[in-house]
């Protein structure tokens, strides 16, 4: 890295909201160009309490056709538990969205993942050759998630003929966290960005912040590498919210063009 790329942030204050074990990648690119990292995690990520019904799916993974990961979480917290009891039957193919999902796979051992190499939700899923009806017609597909979400896929597949059925393998709630010296910052005038990467997590942001989020929303922009993320932010009340690419690339380049 240049003397000039490593200072694109120098100085530069940025939350960043993703949860704790999750953010080392992008903390390390922001102070790696100069920038401060603050590690302010809006959704923490847990077991789901009663384990029973993916319990229940490993033991006939053989059945279904396709398997879907709607996250890295999906796949760290399904296989762990998969491949604690059996091995993946080589049967099932394997599909995701996002390169850090296909780099959780990969971690697993998965090579030949189905998965969008532009766009990173659901729609660009769908988009794919090997979900429309007449790959999909008559498969069983099981979709491994977090609880609750985005039905698009499942409603969509479904409707293209496929048999669906969604496994909760992981849990999402909004964490205690001190936001204290998040406000001090920002009505000092030195909280420079905020990045957002879940639209869960916005809500939960302003919760957290509770009375003092006034102070946040006039005046820090906030990044976020989806329009859906986007729209809840405005909604929220946040003045300044800036699309970014997906990924850390895209918020890094975002925030380096931004100052």
């Amino acid at each position: 890295m240049s003397e000039l790329t490593a200072a694109t942030l120098a100085g530069r204050h940025i939350v960043v909201t993703r949860p704790a074990g999750q953010a080392d990648s992008l903390c390390e690119a922001i102070e790696g160009r100069g920038g401060i990292a603050i590690r302010f995690p809006v959704l923490a990520i847990g077991a789901v309490e009663d384990r029973a019904p993916l319990d229940e799916v490993t033991g006939r993974l053989d059945e279904f056709d396709l398997a879907f990961f709607v996250s890295p979480n999906a796949v760290s917290h399904a296989l762990d538990a998969v491949l604690s009891r059996r091995p993946w039957p080589a049967s099932v193919k394997v599909a995701t969205v996002g390169k850090g999902s296909e780099r959780a796979l990969a971690g697993f051992g998965f090579r030949d993942v189905i998965a969008p190499q532009e766009g990173f939700d659901s729609e660009a899923v769908l988009a794919l050759d090997a979900f429309q009806t007449a790959a999909v017609s008559g498969r069983k597909v099981v979709i491994f998630r977090g609880d609750g979400g985005r039905d698009l896929l499942g409603e969509t597949l479904r409707a293209r003929g496929a048999e669906v059925e969604y496994v909760t393998c992981y849990r999402r709630y909004c964490p205690e966290f001190d936001p204290s010296p998040l406000l001090r910052l920002a009505a000092a005038g030195q909280l420079d960005a905020i990045t957002l990467t879940s639209s869960e997590g916005v809500g939960n942001l302003v919760a957290m912040l509770g009375e003092g989020a006034s102070v946040v929303l006039a005046t820090v922009p906030v990044f976020a590498p989806h329009p859906r993320i986007v729209a809840h932010a405005a909604a929220a009340g946040f003045q300044r919210v800036i699309e970014t690419p997906a990924g850390d690339e895209g918020l890094i380049a975002a925030l380096e063009s931004h100052f």
